[in-house]
């Protein structure tokens, strides 16, 4: 089972973080080890999840999206229906359960689009926890909405102006956090990103999502899918997807943002155009120059905006078990209002970039091939990105 005991997924993965953090990492690695075998902590999970957040979430042949793009036949995973509007809460509901166990008073998070901060401010206010949210001033302002979600939920929301003022910014801030205030707070990180046992525990609270299609699409269709299609900022979602498929014959696609174009330099794809180094307290591929030094990454959705990558992602790579693709900016655009005006759903700019994708493999996949495409989030909070972007005038 992945990763090994040190925490690797194969080279990628591991634990690098200054020395003050390493006890607290294998106190968070011992109780997390003791809970997720535990009937009472599994049981409470199981409880928010489903009467709570909103689970099993529905699984939706989009029959006007497939006739659409050709004869493949398309189904979302809706994780857009879930409490607070992404599939995020699954992930913070199962490390604040885990912070009342460990005894921790304080929550820590960092956020790009928002939804991950959304989503941690709402189960810390559910089980009563301090809540703080780290966010790049420049996410702030493309992301007002849920910023005033965060607040109205009683959290307090910190602007990050270094960097790039963006989701890395927000990420290292809260890791500094973390070291100052590390006996009473626990950082609530919000992707398969960062020291081991991160990468592992936020996969293992996000695989729900992949275990509920396999039983959905075999009752469906009486088989498994032939291509699983996710987007991939950190990964969470993909991975959450593609894991209980790890064993079988389906075919991953994670799609990265191309920001303005490849060639440009102006993107969040350290897959497609990255090299292996180290963020955030793990080895992964990353988007650095000829000196090491980590670029900015760029995309209009937030939530991608970011210059590294899950290890397990990098994994999959390095092994040939996942095809990584990237798709722009103006191709996302196109995505959102594909989906919007053949389903009647508004999705998120994250899946967008793979909700345009799949007008290319539609076509390759051809007559009678099942896809299933992870519908992480839904589009309220980039609504005023989209307007501008599009030109649109209410």
């Amino acid at each position: 089972m992945l990763p090994n005991k040190k925490g690797y997924f194969g080279e990628f993965g591991g634990k690098y973080v200054p020395e003050t953090l390493m006890s607290a990492l294998a106190e968070l690695e011992h109780f997390y080890n003791f809970l997720r075998a535990d009937r009472k902590f599994i049981k409470n999970l199981r409880f928010y999840l489903k009467n709570y957040a909103g689970r099993p979430t529905p699984l939706y042949f989009a029959e006007r999206l497939s006739q659409r793009l050709g004869k493949a036949k398309i189904y979302l995973k809706r994780e857009d229906l879930l409490l607070t509007g992404a599939h995020k809460i699954n992930n913070t509901i199962g490390q604040v359960l885990l912070a009342v166990a460990m005894g921790k008073k304080r929550i820590i998070a960092e956020t790009g689009a928002g939804q991950h901060g959304v989503a941690t401010a709402t189960a810390a206010a559910k089980f009563g926890l301090e809540c703080n949210v780290y966010m790049g001033d420049e996410d702030i302002k493309r992301q007002a909405l849920n910023v005033l979600r965060m607040k109205l939920l009683g959290a307090k929301v910190i602007p990050v102006h270094s960097g790039s003022k963006t989701l890395k910014d927000a990420t290292s801030e809260a890791i500094r956090d973390w070291v100052t205030n590390v006996r009473t707070t626990h950082y609530v990180l919000g992707s398969v990103v960062g020291p081991h046992p991160y990468p592992m525990m936020v996969r293992n609270f996000q695989i729900i999502i992949g275990r509920e299609t396999k039983k959905q699409i075999l009752k469906a269709e009486g088989r498994l899918p032939d291509y699983l299609v996710a987007c991939v900022g950190g990964g969470s979602n993909a991975i959450g997807l593609f894991y209980p498929f790890l064993q079988t014959k389906v075919k991953f696609i994670g799609v990265e943002a191309a920001g303005r174009s490849l060639s440009s330099g102006l993107h969040s794809a350290p897959l497609a155009r990255g090299r292996t180094g180290v963020l955030h307290g793990s080895k992964s591929y990353l988007l650095q120059d000829k000196n090491g030094q980590v670029k900015i990454a760029h995309s209009i959705s937030a939530g991608l905006d970011y210059p590294g990558v899950g290890p397990e992602h990098s994994y999959y790579k390095a092994i040939g078990r996942a095809k990584y693709v990237a798709v722009n900016d103006q191709q996302a655009l196109k995505g959102f209002k594909l989906l919007s005006e053949t389903e009647g759903i508004l999705p998120a700019l994250e899946p967008s970039h793979a909700i345009y994708y799949l007008k290319e493999l539609a076509k390759r996949a051809g007559r009678n091939k099942i896809i299933v495409l992870c519908l992480s989030g839904r589009g309220d909070k980039d609504l005023d990105i989209i307007k501008k972007a599009l030109g649109i005038k209410l």
